[in-house]
């Protein structure tokens, strides 16, 4: 054989006894490595997702708002549900739920559908609100039943310093503004005037934050105590229940003095006053003429809750020319309150109804020119200014309650007291010019 073959073929043999090392040096490697790994792998199994009561892991979870138009048959044969089916859902549901007339349209459902190519609806959960929903579950047997979400309630402290009003007080701490709301109307409407607070006026407030499944903010639940410094004078506000039977609280002050008074302020939160009681007011569409107006107008924009001052029993609910829809309620002997132009009324002839109740909601109906509530208060049968009357004072706490009172409050007042002020420093404007002239400077 000549040198050139027989040097093609060591060449040949060096290369394959390379790749016979190489093979097998990999295979010492791996099972090298397979002996250092444990013996038994951990499988990773996906996280169990839970909502409504069912693991959403097994089904495919579609999910949509009732639209337009939507009825229960439409969503499901969209999702592929035949008709015969629909209908005996519809018939064996009906009992629990009314599901041809209780969709309402921008609600959320949920849709559980079958792991396969066919998808198929299992189960339907209708949202009436946050916290309640409604399961029709039609994968094995037909059965329908309601039920609510976990709440959790957390306590909170807040702090602020008046700057021009309480709502940008709050609102710069990114904190609810149903927060102010809570203070101006519902502890101390009656004590400190909102519309005329003082720059450097400071509060404190210890309240309730509520939350749906852990993870939803439902906004502010309840303020247990507050304390406002208003023209350097305090004002302190705790929450204590004064029937347990009927589960009735109310704000008092740190002597037991109750700081309600029998009558809300006002029909409508934050709104504005357009038009005053006045028996000598002259109105130039009718030729500048003396028309008396013998009610408090409150402005609002339309479909904003009208409340009942004060607890009462409603003696009308109508409409008429002039009035639009309306609602009149007598609170007892002495009082009655009247309230016009709601866009819908929410209340019957003979319904009770407590302070705060909503009764109706702000409209344009009857002889008005804008939106607006035109609140009237009667006293012993004559029409009456509301805010220049000297109303009674609510329900005080009795001589039996008062030493329970000043326990309940003896910790919270602490509590209260212990709360550092979380004052924002503004910026001095001196500092700011001169930081401005020194910068043009350097430029």
């Amino acid at each position: 054989m000549d040198r050139p073959r027989i040097t093609g073929l060591g060449n040949r043999s060096l290369i394959l006894i390379l790749i016979a090392i190489s093979f097998f040096n990999c295979k010492e490697k791996e099972q090298q490595n397979l002996k250092n790994e444990p013996d038994d792998l951990a499988v990773v199994e996906p996280e169990e997702v839970h909502e409504f009561g069912f693991n959403l892991n097994d089904y495919v979870v579609k999910r949509d708002t009732v639209r337009n138009g939507d009825t229960f048959g439409d969503i499901l044969e969209r999702n592929k549900l035949g008709y015969p089916k629909i209908f005996n859902i519809v018939q064996k549901a009906k009992d629990t739920f009314d599901i041809a007339r209780g969709l309402q349209v921008g609600k959320p459902y949920t849709l559980l559908c079958s792991k396969d190519s066919l998808q198929e609806p299992k189960c339907f959960i209708y949202q009436p609100t946050l916290e309640e929903y409604v399961v029709i579950n039609f994968q094995d047997s037909i059965h329908a039943y309601t039920s609510r979400k976990p709440i959790t309630y957390i306590e909170k402290t807040a702090t602020g310093v008046i700057k021009t009003n309480i709502s940008e007080a709050l609102d710069e701490q990114g904190l609810s503004l149903r927060l102010a709301y809570k203070m101006a109307d519902e502890i101390y409407a009656w004590t400190i005037d909102f519309n005329r607070l003082q720059k450097g006026d400071k509060f404190k407030v210890i309240y309730t934050d509520k939350y749906i499944d852990d993870s939803i903010y439902a906004g502010v639940y309840n303020v247990k105590a507050a304390y406002f410094l208003h023209n350097n004078e305090p004002f302190y506000a705790f929450q204590f229940e004064t029937d347990s039977l009927k589960h009735i609280k109310d704000y008092f002050s740190e002597d037991a003095k109750n700081l309600r008074r029998a009558f809300l302020k006002a029909p409508v939160q934050f709104s504005r006053i357009s038009s005053r009681y006045n028996l000598r007011r002259r109105i130039a569409y009718y030729g500048n003429k003396i028309r008396p107006h013998k009610g408090t107008d409150f402005a609002a924009p339309v479909g904003t809750p009208i409340m009942a001052t004060a607890n009462g029993t409603v003696t009308k609910a109508s409409y008429t020319s002039g009035n639009g829809n309306y609602v009149k309620i007598r609170h007892n002997a002495t009082y009655e309150t009247q309230y016009l132009h709601m866009q819908k009324r929410k209340v019957k002839v003979g319904q009770f109804v407590k302070q705060g109740d909503v009764i109706g909601w702000v409209g344009m109906t009857g002889n008005t020119a804008g939106p607006h509530v035109c609140y009237r208060f009667w006293k012993n049968g004559r029409q009456v200014d509301p805010l220049r009357e000297k109303l009674p004072e609510a329900e005080p706490i009795s001589e039996s309650l008062k030493a329970k009172f000043f326990d309940f409050i003896k910790p919270i007042k602490k509590q209260l007291d212990s709360i550092p002020f979380k004052e924002i420093k503004e910026e001095r404007l001196e500092d700011k010019n001169l930081e401005n002239n020194l910068i043009s400077q350097i430029k």
